[in-house]
């Protein structure tokens, strides 16, 4: 068994002395539950997901609201301004 000193800002004492009332825990118990549970979520075996990983699984669709390639867009434009305009 270790002795360990551990500064915490006035945000983790609140939070600290919060858990504390809830659970009826010592400072000791209290942070040895926390380590234990960030463990555990480390543990897991979802990996984290990438902002990419989450984007393959959005259907977007063939090409979602847009009226023309990208490639061509100004091109398209034109012509759309043109359809929408013609009197």
């Amino acid at each position: 068994m270790g002795t360990r000193t551990v500064r915490l800002d006035e945000e983790s004492e609140r939070i600290l002395a919060e858990v504390r009332k809830a659970k009826k825990l010592t400072v000791s118990a209290a942070l040895k539950q926390g380590l234990v549970a960030l463990s555990d979520s480390l543990a897991s075996d979802e990996p984290a997901q990438t902002p990419y990983s989450i984007y393959r699984t959005i259907d977007l669709g063939n090409g979602g609201r847009s009226r023309g390639p990208g490639r061509g867009a100004k091109s398209a434009l034109e012509a759309i301004l043109r359809r929408k305009t013609r009197r």
